[in-house]
């Protein structure tokens, strides 16, 4: 049998919170807007229903859903490409992978649609190896995997196959 003094009054302590787990966000939020930057100059927009931080090492990923939008612009602030999709992850260098009902406008009346894009942010290209379908006025192309530049002026389209229609 043991038996001692001590303060009868137990010593309080802060919750641990260094480490959360690995599945688990660090923070969540709803009505969700990032904005895309280069050089303090804002080059996006990325608006989502909920999103969730991840931390793994020394990096972050933000992981959204319920409707995911993005607008990228142009070197004049002027959105040129909107990008729609079910969720998606924004990484730390502002790559970004959407998935789900993916469909990207442009001004130009371009629409693409597929199952999964990524936008990297170093090259400002979007690609993708999925099943696509690309529509322009008077013409669709479809094919396995693509890739655009961000503006999606100029496209290049794998194992395709297409419709045109031309003026007589």
């Amino acid at each position: 049998m043991l038996s001692g003094c001590g303060n009868p009054v137990k010593e309080r302590r802060s919750p641990e919170t260094g480490f959360i787990g690995l599945d688990h966000p660090v923070q969540e939020s709803w009505k969700v807007r990032i904005a895309l930057t280069e050089n303090g100059v804002r080059r996006g927009v990325i608006e989502a229903g909920h999103g969730a931080e991840y931390r793994k090492n020394k990096s972050s990923e933000h992981h959204l859903d319920q409707g995911v939008r993005v607008d990228l612009f142009d070197i004049n602030g002027h959105t040129t490409t909107t990008i729609s999709a079910g969720k998606a992850v924004v990484h730390d260098n502002q790559d970004i992978e959407a998935e789900g009902n993916v469909i990207i406008t442009s001004e130009g009346s371009t629409v693409i649609k597929t199952e999964y894009v990524k936008r990297t942010a170093k090259d400002k290209m979007i690609r993708s190896e999925r099943f696509v379908t690309i529509t322009r006025p008077g013409e669709t192309i479809r094919g396995e995997g693509f890739e655009t530049d961000q503006a999606l002026r100029r496209y290049r389209i794998f194992r395709g196959s297409g419709e045109s229609f031309i003026k007589q």
